[in-house]
């Protein structure tokens, strides 16, 4: 992510049971609109948000990531075991 002179990276998973690799990049901008709505001015947060929702999409089937902000930001706290919780 480039603003405004800073460059950001996000933290690299490895996705190990792929189940269905549709809707990942729109995962990854409604996440990243999330983030950047929710998380205000913490680039980085916004950005490690939509690479967390992007990768547990790939464990959901279909075009929608029915994951809930709790799972997402599991991701991002470490838990990568890519299961979603209901």
């Amino acid at each position: 992510l480039w603003d405004q002179g800073n460059f950001y990276t996000a933290p690299l998973y490895n996705i190990t049971h792929i189940v269905d690799r549709v809707g990942a990049g729109d995962a990854f901008v409604a996440g990243l609109i999330y983030g950047l709505r929710t998380y205000g001015e913490d680039r980085q947060r916004a950005l490690n948000f939509a690479v967390a929702a992007s990768c547990l999409k790939h464990s959901i089937a279909g075009d929608f990531n029915l994951v809930a902000v709790p799972e997402v930001e599991a991701i991002m706290a470490g838990d990568v075991s890519g299961r979603v919780s209901r």
